[in-house]
């Protein structure tokens, strides 16, 4: 671990859905079907995709992490009904292909510093909303000495960091089967525009080369427009009903905003802080 100290870290155990895909052809499918570019995944490398419905929604937002030759990790948040989505669009083209695709729920470890300096540690992996701040682990892979070292926080403190970070989560931000992937804000994350082929692509590439952006968009608010407001909430300026709250923190919101709204409290979630 670099010179980040346990006492200046925070952990919180967290529920992931996880797809292990192995087999000869694991990686060949997967770069098929993922929007980011996996077959140059090394082994131990982690990367952010969209797994896209053929029309271009998003079924999810996953981290695919390469975990040996043959063996691909798919984590995402342990979203209701989120397993059999994502396992049925995965299968769906998966004709002749060796490959195997098991679906299971673990806890990770999370872990974040204090003051935004980035973790090291072997094992972990990092998550793109805290650039480098942020690293997690399934738990079944760490010892509980290693787990008692850090101040343990609960999920809705864990939240709230995301939230500030601008990063979209599944269930909230991102509702499988209904999101565009260019009103999320991450698509320079989680698409490589170098690729080949994949389902979903036609419409990421048509916004992308048109440079438009969603009707509404995903947004970091912050000041009195947050005030007592709570998910699902309407965006109310000037009287006039404009987004969609998505999560909520004490200071701040995510939420989806009417491109042609010019707020000054609103950040454009594609700068992740």
């Amino acid at each position: 671990m670099n010179n980040t100290t346990s006492d200046k870290i925070i952990a919180c155990e967290i529920e992931h859905l996880v797809l292990t895909v192995t087999g000869a052809d694991a990686g060949k499918y997967l770069h098929s079907q993922l929007s980011n570019d996996i077959a140059l995944l090394p082994v131990g490398g982690s990367r952010y995709s969209f797994v896209l419905e053929p029309m271009g929604k998003v079924v999810a937002l996953v981290r695919v992490t390469r975990t040996e030759e043959e063996t691909y990790v798919l984590d995402t948040e342990n979203v209701a009904g989120l397993d059999e989505q994502l396992l049925a669009r995965l299968n769906r083209f998966k004709i002749r292909v060796k490959a195997d695709i098991a679906v299971s729920s673990q806890k990770y470890l999370t872990l974040r510093s204090r003051d935004g300096s980035p973790i090291e540690r072997a094992g972990f992996a990092a998550s793109q909303w805290g650039t480098g701040a942020v690293i997690d682990a399934p738990l079944s892979t760490i010892d509980n000495s290693t787990v008692s070292q850090f101040v343990q926080v609960t999920p809705e403190e864990f939240d709230a960091l995301r939230i500030r970070s601008s990063w979209p989560a599944m269930g909230s931000e991102i509702i499988a089967g209904e999101t565009l992937p260019a009103a999320t804000g991450v698509v320079p994350i989680a698409v490589s525009f170098t690729k080949g082929c994949y389902p979903g692509q036609e419409l990421v590439e048509r916004m992308d080369s048109r440079g438009s952006t969603a009707p509404k968009n995903l947004r970091l608010l912050t000041g009195s427009i947050v005030d007592n407001a709570k998910s699902g909430d309407a965006v109310i300026v000037n009287g006039e009903t404009v987004g969609e709250f998505t999560s909520v923190a004490s200071d701040c919101a995510l939420a989806y905003v009417a491109r042609a709204v010019e707020l000054g409290v609103v950040v454009d979630t594609t700068t992740v802080v």
